[in-house]
Parts: C-alpha cells; sequence; structure tokens
C-alpha cells in the first residue's frame, strides 16, 4: 500500500493518481521498485512495490536499500569539488597531473582535464564497455579498471570535441579522490557527504558480493523457462561510476539539499559548476554539467539523473521550481523509472499548463523505415526504425530512441540516449524516399551521411574475407570470426571470460553486430568496419574495427587464418 502524509479524510487524487500509475507492477511473486516523492519539502508518496529478494519471498518497504547505479556520479563530483575547495584539486588540471601512468593519447591539443572526466568530454574509452566486449559477464576483480585504462593507445574522440558517456571517468576520478585526500573513496564520501546530510542508509559499496542489511537483491529475467537470476554487475571495483546504494528517504534528504538556497556541504559556486551545461570545443551546449543534467521538460525545468545496474534502475528528478523532488529505484521491475518519473510529473503538475509533447509520428517518414546511413568523416552508422508509434533513431544497431518533431529538425535529446544529441533536417526526412545524403548533426558537429543499400550481398560472400584469427592490443583480446551453420560469430576472448557476436551484413564492408552473451544495454550492439588488404574484394582483410555506442574505433588485427 501508499503511504501519504495529509491531515484531510478525504482521499487525495494526487495519491489516487499515482497509486494507478504504480498498482500494475505490484507482484507478490517477482522482483518490483521503491518510490517516494515529496512536494515543498514533505512527503506526498512513499510505496514499495514486489519483493526485495525473490528466493526469501521478502517484500520491498519504502525503507529498503537499492542500488542506484550512475544516478551516483553528482556524489563523485561534489566529492572533487569540495577538494577543489579546499585548494588540495584543480578540477581544470589535466588528468596526468594527478595520475602520470596514465598513457598520452593521440595528439588531439589540449589533454583531458579532470572536469571533463565529470562531464564525459575527455574522449577516454569506458572500462566497463572494453569489458563488456571482451568478456561479456565475467567478474573481474579489483585492478583490472586501472590496467585497462592504462592500456589504451587511441581515444574516441578529442578531449572537449563531443560527448559520450564514460563511466571509465568517474573510476579515475575516484582514484584521483582517494589520493589527494588520503582517504578510500567510499570512507571521503561517507565522512564528507552522508553523514553531514544524514544519509545513513547510503554508502558506496565496490561489489554485489558484499552483503548490507536491508538491501534488496538485483533480479534479471532468466532466459529460458521464466523465473529469475540473480544480477551481479561484473565487476568488484565499482567506485564513483556507480556503486551506491541508498534509500528514497535519503535520496529525496539528497534533493532537498540540491534545492535549497544554502547548502550545508558544498559552496554555491561548487553546486553552479555541478548544475552548468557543458560547452563543447564547437561552441555547443549539452545538458549534463558535473554529474547532473539540467534541461527543459514540457515548459518547466528539471534536473535529474538516472542510473542502471545488472538488474535493476533508478531516476532521481526535481523539478525545482514547484518543489517537486522524485526517487524511483527498481530491482527488476519491467519498467523504466525515467519514464515513471516523467509521468509522475505530468500527473502532478497537470494544472501548471504543461507544454505539449508533439510526437514524430513514424508512418509521416515511411520511407526512412528500416534505412540506414553511415557518416563520411566518422563512419558513424545509424538507422531509422518504429519506436512505438514514433520514428526512432537507431545508433549502431541499438534499439531505436524516438524522435522529437522540432519542426524544421527532428532531435534525440542527450537525456533519452545518453550518448550525445543528435538533430536530423526534417525535409530531408520527409520525401517520398529515403534521401541518398542525410545531414547529421551531432553535438553540434555537422556530418553528411551516405545511404547504405537497401540490400546488402549475401552474408557468405560479403562475410568470407573476414574469416580468421584477430587481435586487438587496446583490449587485449584474442578474437575469432567463423561461420556457425548459416550464422557469422565474432568470438572474442579475454583475460577473464569471452563474448560472442552474431553479425550481419549492411554492406560490403559493414556489419552489425548483436552480442549474445550480455543484456542488452550492456555492450550488446555494435558495428564492425572491416580494413580491406588491398587486392581485390575477396582477400582476406587485414583487420576490422569496432564500433559501440560508448567505443569508437576498436582496433583488431589479423594474426591468422
Amino acid at each position: 500500500m501508499s503511504a501519504a502524509l495529509s491531515s484531510s479524510q478525504k482521499p487525495d487524487p494526487r495519491i489516487a493518481a499515482l497509486d494507478a500509475l504504480f498498482n500494475p507492477l505490484a507482484r507478490s511473486d517477482a522482483p518490483g521498485l521503491v518510490v517516494g516523492v515529496a512536494l515543498h519539502g514533505r512527503s506526498l508518496y512513499r510505496r514499495g512495490i514486489g519483493l526485495a529478494s525473490v528466493e526469501q519471498g521478502v517484500a520491498n518497504t519504502p525503507w529498503t536499500r537499492m542500488r542506484i547505479g550512475s544516478t551516483s556520479k553528482q556524489f563523485t563530483c561534489l566529492a572533487a569539488l569540495l577538494l577543489a575547495e579546499e585548494g588540495r584539486l584543480d578540477i581544470d588540471a589535466p588528468v596526468r597531473a594527478y595520475l602520470p601512468e596514465l598513457p598520452a593519447l593521440p595528439a588531439h591539443g589540449p589533454e583531458p582535464s579532470l572536469r571533463q572526466l565529470m562531464n564525459h568530454s575527455s574522449g577516454y574509452r569506458c572500462y566497463l564497455d572494453l569489458g563488456f566486449i571482451a568478456e561479456g559477464m565475467a567478474i573481474k576483480p579489483a585492478g583490472v579498471a586501472w590496467r585497462v585504462q592504462r592500456r589504451q593507445r587511441e581515444a574516441n574522440f578529442a578531449p572537449g570535441s563531443q560527448v559520450i558517456y564514460c563511466n571509465s571517468g568517474y573510476q579515475l576520478l575516484s582514484r584521483v579522490i582517494a589520493d589527494v585526500s588520503g582517504l578510500p573513496f567510499e570512507q571521503f564520501l561517507q565522512e564528507r557527504i552522508f553523514a553531514p546530510l544524514g544519509m545513513e542508509d547510503t554508502a558506496s559499496v565496490p561489489s554485489d558480493f558484499e552483503l548490507h542489511p536491508g538491501t534488496a537483491t538485483l533480479h534479471l529475467p532468466a532466459a529460458q523457462g521464466g523465473g529469475w537470476r540473480r544480477g551481479i554487475f561484473p565487476t568488484e571495483e565499482l567506485r564513483g561510476e556507480g556503486a551506491m546504494v541508498s534509500s528514497i528517504d535519503d535520496m529525496l534528504r539528497w534533493l532537498a539539499h540540491l534545492r535549497a538556497p544554502h547548502k550545508r556541504v558544498g559552496s554555491a559556486a561548487s553546486w553552479q559548476q555541478m548544475l552548468a551545461p557543458t560547452r563543447l570545443a564547437n561552441g555547443h551546449h549539452t545538458p549534463y554539467g558535473l554529474g547532473l543534467m539540467r534541461h527543459d521538460y514540457r515548459g518547466l525545468e528539471v534536473i535529474h539523473h538516472p542510473g542502471a545496474v545488472i538488474g535493476g534502475a533508478s531516476q532521481m528528478l526535481s523539478v525545482p521550481s514547484q518543489a517537486l523532488d522524485i526517487v524511483i529505484i527498481g530491482n527488476g521491475a519491467p519498467c523504466s523509472p525515467r519514464e515513471l518519473a516523467l509521468r509522475i510529473v505530468d500527473a502532478l503538475l497537470a494544472d501548471q499548463g504543461l507544454a505539449a509533447i508533439t510526437p514524430t509520428a513514424a508512418e509521416r517518414f515511411a520511407p526512412m523505415l528500416g534505412r540506414r546511413y553511415r557518416g563520411r568523416d566518422t563512419g558513424l552508422v545509424f538507422g531509422f526504425a518504429r519506436a512505438g508509434e514514433a520514428l526512432g533513431l537507431s545508433l549502431l544497431e541499438g534499439p531505436a530512441m524516438p524522435l522529437r518533431d522540432e519542426g524544421a529538425q527532428l532531435c534525440q535529446p542527450f537525456d533519452e540516449g545518453g550518448i550525445g544529441q543528435y538533430l536530423l533536417p526534417t525535409a530531408q526526412l520527409a520525401g517520398a524516399v529515403a534521401p541518398p545524403q542525410l545531414d547529421l548533426v551531432a553535438d553540434g558537429r555537422s556530418e553528411c551521411c551516405e545511404l547504405l543499400p537497401q540490400m546488402p550481398p549475401p552474408l557468405a560472400e560479403a562475410g568470407a574475407p573476414l574469416l580468421g584469427r584477430y587481435r586487438s592490443a587496446d583490449l587485449d583480446a584474442e578474437a575469432r570470426i567463423d561461420f556457425d551453420g548459416e550464422r557469422l560469430l565474432l568470438q572474442i576472448r579475454g583475460a577473464y571470460g569471452g563474448n560472442r557476436f552474431e553479425l550481419r551484413a549492411l554492406s560490403a564492408e559493414l556489419f552489425g553486430c548483436q552480442a549474445l552473451d550480455v543484456p542488452m544495454g550492456h555492450g550488446a550492439n555494435a558495428v564492425l568496419r572491416a580494413a580491406p588488404a588491398g587486392g581485390p574484394p575477396s582477400d582476406p582483410v587485414s583487420g576490422f574495427r569496432l564500433d559501440t555506442p560508448r567505443t569508437r574505433q576498436l582496433a583488431f588485427e589479423r594474426c591468422g587464418d
């Protein structure tokens, strides 16, 4: 049952509206979530839904603790800024000023800074994504993330030129915070942030193998036969990128502090930096600040950050002008906490004259459905598919995310894809046929893209030059491409495990990759770009590169047949 604080004996229509939203998720035989909503600093709705442990039959309650994943990132930024306030840290200094063991990246101008770690514009590759690519769900011990980062000799992009979500930035930032403060990262958060704010049920927990009282089990649906599997993140060294366990009450305290005009933790200047958008080298602004996103939703400014773990997800959102704070944390419920949080905004602020959301109807752009394009400069592959009733943009063969109709352009905002902001001219997409060329603007960078063939070559013909063995130095992994019956498989093997991708031809040199051994959304989709050897098309290729949403141009060189 929901819990509401009200002095009236009459049913509160706001509570009824929220119950209607969450009742369909209330089951006694499946995992669920916890939700907390506060208005003007007073609790409006606190509810536990479903089971905290399917194995033990224990129900979620409003006091249940859960992993919040990347919602942790804002705390890491504040920790760094606290050290900066004391003159012990310069967040605009190069990362290698604090971590000189890191290799210098290719000459792209200035080196990445600590600030760029926080706003995802450093260009560094994500150690978690590299782990999913090479080793699937194999669990890596402490120390691997640091070795992975020191091994990289290439970057995703020039620092400050683009934004790609990168957990490595926060892993590195956590290391810097510990080195500069002289305290373990977890202890610094506890002493400097959690304790002063009264967040008694919050901790930074590096491994899912640790047991903490009152914490829900994470759940994944079993692949076959129904039922559930335990969700375990494949590393034992989570840090500032997503290690926190918390409760709805603690997170609502945090949001109240975030909105408060006078802060107990952090200076006004530090909080201003956290909430300021990121300005890229090309002048483009993205809504991601330092661990927080700030942007418009239906005419209202919202501040938020989502989070995802293996077997759970979270969303923290505030509407400052209305003093509305929302926290949703799940441990396996089949829902999107982000979408649920926005539905709460819709339901509670309907009388505020919310602006309409204009859907991009897929039928209006029917010739684009199923078509793919490739960027001339970056080689970025994207396509169009249905996202419900809307036209969706599919990046690197990933799930289609709905495009918003902004009149002259269609937009996929950063807050939806979490990769970057993508703009496409409406006029080019609304024709009777898919245009041979299409202009894409990604994070303010314009690129001309070319239409890929609607009918790619047969897989047997396109895949033959790929067959053989490969090695990736940056990944420290071996790979092999073979036919398995009618399937073309890329098998990668790292130090701790392996991963398999099924390949399908998009053109003579491009292949879509779908991982077979990791959950959707965790390094599960990619595009392989073959590097021809220079002879006839039938000759074996010299290597290939992999692009995923968070890793670009990962090189593999042929090392045998």
